[in-house]
């Protein structure tokens, strides 16, 4: 901390240092912008990432749930949809504190709509875009987009080693780590990657056991990247019940067996349960068991899905006790978001 607070100005006029940098640390995240415009040094600490880390380890931050979001309507910008084209998404944040919902500028190569079956991760507060399908041309993309809350902006990243979809993700402590899914010929990968967003720096982290197409990721603990389920180019659609896990002090993977029921979709639905196990959030209520989504936002978690297909899309949060799961509780949606989800990550800002 020692090191924020040196400068030979005061940080707010009147102020001893350390309460002056103590004030600016409780403030909300979602004053930040504002606040970095007062002066540089104040811009300087709250872009710095050991603030960030200062208000994360004192418990600062806030938990927000970003998703992948269908369009009431169909479309962002631009001419309406026809009839049975696929709308546009882009990415809702939900703020359960507030609670509030929000919706991010787009991607400015792609104003009309997010790539299609895009992956997200969070990383140190920003928020990082992958892959999916151009919105227009359905070709694959190797796009790498990541958004800054603090600045409210997006820029691109270095794009991803080569063409993917429907492969695992996730991150911790600065790295989004992919594996799976298939390339532009939809051949299923059993290849894995590392991208450091500080670096903007992409390396190779050896193979799977085997190859992982709709595969789901999830990093457990801050210690493993899990990369569950999928299959194989020549057993479509037959999802694996195994799975592959990288450990982050080791650097190596193992597989371990029998962590998903074999045949079922892992997609945007897999979460950690009060034992400590896998499980699915499309068993946690009928109410989402088609299309189920689930974000943990520290004690609670924001579940989506409908009933059955075609039905209404419903918004949910569960807590999440020591030794028991939570009850269902429903939550009232604007109508500009109550849009199917596809998919989502929380984000810590």
């Amino acid at each position: 901390m020692e090191n924020l607070l040196e400068s030979s100005t005061e940080l707010v006029s009147g102020l001893p240092e350390e309460i002056g940098f103590e004030c600016l640390t409780r403030l909300p995240y979602t004053a930040h912008r504002l606040a970095s415009r007062v002066c540089h040094r104040w811009r300087d600490l709250l872009q710095s990432q050991d603030f960030y880390y200062h208000r994360q380890k004192l418990g600062y931050t806030q938990k927000v749930a970003c998703l992948v979001q269908a369009f009431s309507g169909g479309v962002v910008n631009g001419p309406p949809k026809k009839p049975g084209e696929s709308p546009s998404y882009g990415i809702a944040v939900f703020d359960s504190v507030s609670p509030s919902w929000d919706r991010l500028d787009p991607v400015p190569k792609y104003p009309n709509g997010l790539p299609l079956f895009c992956q997200l991760a969070s990383c140190d507060g920003k928020l990082v875009v992958m892959g999916g399908w151009d919105p227009v041309s359905y070709e694959p993309v190797a796009d790498v987009f990541i958004y800054d809350f603090m600045t409210q902006r997006w820029t691109q990243g270095k794009d991803m080693p080569s063409k993917k979809t429907f492969f695992a993700i996730g991150a911790c402590w600065g790295r989004v780590y992919v594996a799976g899914g298939h390339d532009e010929n939809k051949n299923a990968s059993k290849t894995a990657w590392v991208y450091d967003l500080r670096k903007d720096e992409w390396a190779q982290l050896g193979e799977l056991s085997q190859e992982r197409d709709e595969c789901e990721g999830m990093v457990i603990g801050e210690d493993e990247f899990w990369v569950v389920s999928g299959y194989g180019t020549e057993s479509q659609g037959q999802f694996d019940g195994s799975a592959d896990v990288y450990g982050f002090k080791s650097g190596q993977w193992r597989r371990v067996e029998g962590v998903w029921e074999p045949g079922r979709c892992p997609r945007s639905s897999i979460g950690v349960g009060k034992d400590g196990k896998l499980l699915n959030w499309a068993d946690l209520h009928p109410a989402v068991r088609v299309g189920a989504c689930g974000i943990a936002l520290k004690r609670r978690v924001l579940v989506t899905g409908s009933e059955y297909q075609g039905a209404a899309h419903g918004f949910y949060t569960v807590e999440m006790k020591e030794g028991q799961n939570g009850k269902l509780e429903k939550i009232s949606v604007p109508d500009d978001f109550s849009g199917f989800v596809q998919s989502g990550c929380f984000v810590e800002i």
